[in-house]
């Protein structure tokens, strides 16, 4: 199977700029994978579709505002773009301009912290070490800015729209789209029917936007992100699986922790730490019954993900009427639900 497998043609102003508002007023495409069928909703309309007894799984990871601009002792202003973290001091970073970042430079980002690059890689990669007075997250909080992906060109006015209503454990480079669509006010109407939310943890690197590089899907590296499992949402959703209820995976992000986590079985075990899994045709499904996500980039893991779901001919069947009918695509796009 080739990566051009997975393309398709997207008209450039089908890419949203901007979020919609209210959150949940975005447009929902519902897909019935028992009978192929395709109906257009709205992200509110989940609160009439989904069932009592439904898991939605979603991902609390908060993105923590990690574009920063440095200056070194010659004067020169290199941004950064922190996109892992390894300890309470070490990130992994990406620089521009990266051929003026050197192993031993010293950089100034404020009067309470400053980094010294001690590693250097390929590609513009750089790890580095800070030193800081305070606490580092609400360092970044002032001198930060939101890491949006590359093809959103217009200014974010509120930050807060690239973060998750629910998001509560800093760490992630990008946001857990698909969880941007929830309200609380929604939330409530699906807890009121009886649909139980459950949380699980994956920081979203900047692997995420990465391009596969290679013409062969199976010779693909993919990115490790950090992931937990927590004991009482593997216990929540192991009791659903064996009463015969859906889980529902509110992300790619959910998937990949639900999938790293599960047995051959769909038996899910508390666990934590980096998961690489590749979810591609004909990978099978352990864990996740359905999945409400966003419309991802052509040839992207992430649209391969959804094809290993759907089959990869009923994935870009499912993009065409998306596209046809003007759905918005990407971060601040349009919902999809596949059931």
């Amino acid at each position: 199977m080739t990566t051009a497998d997975f393309n398709y043609h997207l008209p450039e102003k089908l890419i949203a700029q901007q979020p919609v508002e209210p959150r949940d007023s975005a447009r929902l495409l519902m897909y019935n994978r028992k009978d192929n069928s395709i109906t257009d909703k709205h992200f509110y309309d989940l609160a009439d579709i989904l069932q009592k007894g439904d898991i939605l799984v979603v991902n609390n990871t908060k993105v923590l505002p990690a574009r920063i601009y440095g200056k070194k002792a010659t004067g020169a202003n290199i941004e950064f773009l922190l996109h892992k973290r390894i300890n309470d001091t070490d990130w992994e970073s990406l620089c521009s301009p990266a051929k003026r970042v050197k192993k031993g430079d010293i950089f100034t980002f404020s009067e309470k912290l400053t980094g010294e690059i001690i590693e250097v890689g390929e590609n513009g990669e750089r790890k580095i070490r800070f030193t800081f007075k305070g606490v580092f997250e609400e360092i970044l909080v002032e001198i930060g800015e939101m890491p949006l992906p590359h093809y959103i060109k217009e200014k974010l006015t509120n930050p807060d729209r690239y973060q998750t209503v629910y998001a509560s454990v800093g760490g992630s480079a990008a946001a857990p789209t698909a969880g941007l669509h929830f309200t609380p006010e929604l939330m409530d109407k699906l807890r009121a029917k009886g649909v139980e939310f459950v949380e699980v943890l994956l920081h979203v690197g900047l692997g995420t936007f990465l391009p596969v590089k290679v013409d062969n899907v199976k010779d693909h590296k993919m990115h490790s992100e950090y992931f937990e499992m927590p004991e009482d949402a593997a216990a929540k959703i192991n009791k659903a699986k064996k009463e015969g209820r859906r889980v529902i995976a509110v992300g790619t992000t959910a998937v990949r922790v639900l999938e790293s986590a599960s047995d051959e079985n769909g038996i899910l075990t508390p666990s934590s730490g980096e998961t690489d899994i590749f979810i591609y045709p004909p990978y099978k499904y352990k864990a996740v019954d359905a999945l409400i996500t966003n419309f991802h980039l052509p040839e992207s893991t992430l649209i391969m993900l959804v094809a290993a779901l759907l089959g990869r001919e009923e994935t870009l069947k499912i993009y065409k009427h998306a596209v046809d009918s003007e759905y918005r695509f990407f971060s601040f796009g349009d919902a999809c639900l596949f059931l």
